[in-house]
């Protein structure tokens, strides 16, 4: 599992530019992001290299901050690789509750992170049928 900080923030003009210049003034790569809004607020969840430093920055500033676990795992960079993912989860009635791409430029792959109750037996059974976990 990997760590992800979720983010509650106005949906205004600039909001996004706050935060991603408090990850650059603390030298804290967002190595995924996803957002998600309405029409006066939003939740962004990333994935960052320093997610404890990123959560104190974000806190610190005054932002509505959560960090939590979430699942990270290799899927083909090739039409239906995302669906065999969710193939996998729904043979072992697994219920995802979101999930959103990112691409891991150093192993050239692309990775699936998503929240689904599960723990250690969900990354067992995905791992069993052949898919990398991100740990």
């Amino acid at each position: 599992m990997i760590k992800q900080i979720s983010i509650f923030t106005a949906n205004n003009k600039g909001a996004m530019k706050k935060i991603t210049t408090l990850m650059k003034d603390n030298d804290i790569n967002i190595t995924a992001l996803v957002t998600n809004d309405s029409a006066e607020f939003g939740i962004v969840r990333m994935i960052v290299e320093k997610p404890e430093l990123a959560y104190k920055t974000l806190n610190d500033a005054g932002y509505m901050t959560r960090m939590s676990t979430v699942y990270g795992a290799r899927i083909s960079d090739q039409c239906g690789g995302l669906d065999a993912l969710l193939r996998a989860l729904l043979d072992c009635n697994i219920n995802v509750d979101y999930v959103y791409i990112s691409y891991d430029r150093l192993a050239r792959s692309v990775i699936a992170v998503f929240d689904a109750e599960g723990g250690n037996e969900l990354e067992d059974a995905l791992e069993a049928r052949g898919f990398e976990m991100m740990k």
